[in-house]
């Protein structure tokens, strides 16, 4: 007769779920919002306003087997909503998206004001960040070359991806010249997979979160902290 104290499978706690918080910074109407919403509810939202303080989504995915909940915290861009938020945002961040709208050259020249506020409130270069050119569907507008956002990417050792979270799904080699496939997936995946393969286990909660699940096999390249070396197999 098995003792009744002994623990059995039905009786272990469930296991946790790692949870990532990556934030997504840049100017205001460079399309912060589509991006993560996208990402987290599968479509483009019907309608979209500037962003006052912060909007949070979550989205639980599997990789390798194991189910990781995103958290995507989205700032407003414009200065006078973001000051009463700004330390809580950037408290124990996992990793950053800069975003900027190719449409637009002032938010890419907003860079690197964005990359020096990171510094500011202590994020190091062992946080893993990657560049997003958004808005690639308007491609008679277009005012920043992916030559261009390539060079500032490699400058600073983060992974260029250039995308449309409005139409990600056209096809071509990802740049906003030749179409793009689904990045506004690869983005996001990309980063959680990075994360996983570097991070301990973060506070955590057991499984059972609403939302869908997507599955990411191991196909990665891990190729270290810089540049192009963790970027997606596709891009």
């Amino acid at each position: 007769m098995a003792d009744s104290g002994s623990l059995t499978s039905s009786t272990l706690p469930p296991p946790r779920t790692r949870i990532f918080k990556i934030i997504v910074i840049g100017d205001s109407g460079v399309g912060k919002t589509c991006l993560t919403y996208r990402f987290c509810a599968g479509k483009f939202p019907e309608k979209t306003e500037a962003t006052i303080g912060v909007d949070f989504r979550e989205r639980l995915v599997e990789i390798d087997g194991e189910k990781i909940k995103i958290q995507l915290w989205d700032t407003a861009g414009q200065e006078r909503f973001r000051k009463s938020m700004v330390q809580h945002y950037y408290r124990n961040v996992h990793a950053v998206v800069f975003v900027y709208d190719v449409t637009n050259a002032t938010s890419f020249r907003s860079l690197p004001a964005w990359i020096e506020e990171c510094k500011q409130y202590a994020l190091g270069t062992e946080v893993p960040r990657i560049l997003v050119g958004n808005k690639c569907d308007l491609q008679d507008s277009i005012q920043v070359g992916t030559d261009v956002a390539q060079q500032f990417a490699d400058a600073h050792s983060m992974p260029l991806f250039e995308t449309s979270a409005k139409n990600p799904n056209s096809q071509g080699d990802g740049s906003c010249g030749g179409g793009n496939s689904d990045h506004v997936e690869a983005i996001f995946m990309t980063v959680a997979h990075k994360l996983k393969s570097q991070k301990p286990l973060v506070l955590s909660q057991p499984p059972g979160a609403p939302g869908g699940t997507v599955t990411l096999s191991g196909g990665m390249n891990d190729g270290g902290d810089g540049g192009r070396g963790w970027g997606c197999s596709s891009c």
